[in-house]
């Protein structure tokens, strides 16, 4: 195990559950907190589904899907081909075992506990050991408006495939929401903060947006280190790169550095975005490029190997 010390990450989607298989080979489990984001939480056939936390834990439990990168692997789907007969609306589709996930997630809801005590029941029971905290437990949700009109951000995705061209996002609740508990004081008290290559805009932003998060991590005496979603310009999942494009950005790591400019000491980048590296040495972060393809385990271990690497040279100022 790395001797990196407590390490938070700020954690969203497919490319965060990547990341964070390597980060838990090389961090002790009690060293690692996850905050995940919950602005793409949604209801779907009457129950409280929590995609971005689902992902986190069954990754850590080593339940997750590698192929499809959501879901529990080999999991069957009987139960909503059969609900598909009696309403055809089933484009967001739930698993038979991820069923008893959201069964014993709403249930726990509606009795009163709190997103963050229910999540943490889920870890004991998956026996993960590592702390994962989802951002809030209250509610807030990410709104795309398109083209097309308002979509939640699961009916973007999902329903439409992301095609709609989006005109702006907004999250909806982000100014009364809190960071739930343990969130704030996980950033505060980090040796590493780590900012997942997720989507930005609809996975990272959410959780910044919680009041208090974005000063934390500003605040933090703690090396505050990125790792690009983008791989010559484009995603491995995700319409990242399309929300860039409608939104006036150019993709490739220099939008990723702007969004993060008063927090980053560090960003890695791949290597086919390695003709940025002057520009954003020149805005003054450290930079690292390396195969950021983390399609086995090997190479997220490698990736985040580099994450913490980039982290300890960033304790060091740069030269003048």
């Amino acid at each position: 195990m790395s001797r990196a010390g407590r390490v938070a990450l700020l954690a969203g989607g497919v490319g965060a559950a990547r990341l964070l298989r390597g980060l838990a080979a090389l961090v002790r489990p009690t060293d690692l907190t996850v905050v995940v984001n919950t602005a793409d939480d949604d209801v779907f056939h009457g129950l409280h589904v929590s995609p971005d936390v689902d992902t986190i834990l069954y990754t850590l439990a080593g339940l997750s899907d590698p192929g499809r990168g959501w879901g529990i692997r080999d999991d069957s789907f009987r139960a909503i081909e059969a609900l598909a007969r009696y309403r055809g609306d089933t484009w967001f589709r739930l698993g038979d075992r991820d069923l008893a996930t959201h069964l014993f997630r709403t249930e726990e809801l509606r009795a009163g506990r709190l997103l963050s005590e229910v999540t943490a029941d889920q870890a004991r029971a998956l026996g993960v050991k590592v702390r994962v905290l989802p951002m809030s437990d209250g509610r807030v949700r990410t709104i795309i408006e398109t083209a097309q009109g308002r979509l939640s951000f699961q009916e973007y995705l999902v329903r439409e495939r992301a095609k709609p061209v989006v005109k702006s996002i907004r999250y909806e609740g982000i100014r009364t929401a809190e960071p739930a508990p343990g969130v704030l004081a996980a950033i505060e008290q980090a040796d590493i903060v780590v900012i997942a290559p997720s989507n930005p805009f609809v996975s990272i932003a959410p959780i910044l947006g919680l009041t208090g998060v974005r000063a934390a991590v500003r605040r933090t005496s703690a090396p505050v280190v990125a790792v690009s979603p983008l791989i010559g310009g484009r995603p491995v999942k995700g319409p990242a790169d399309r929300m860039m494009r409608a939104l006036g950005m150019k993709p490739s790591p220099l939008p990723l550095a702007e969004l993060y400019k008063d927090l980053l000491d560090g960003l890695v980048i791949d290597r086919a975005d390695r003709s940025h590296v002057p520009a954003l040495e020149g805005r003054g972060l450290r930079v690292t490029t390396t195969n950021t393809l983390m399609n086995t385990p090997v190479r997220s271990t490698a990736v985040a190997r580099e994450v913490l690497s980039l982290a300890d040279a960033a304790r060091t100022p740069l030269a003048s």
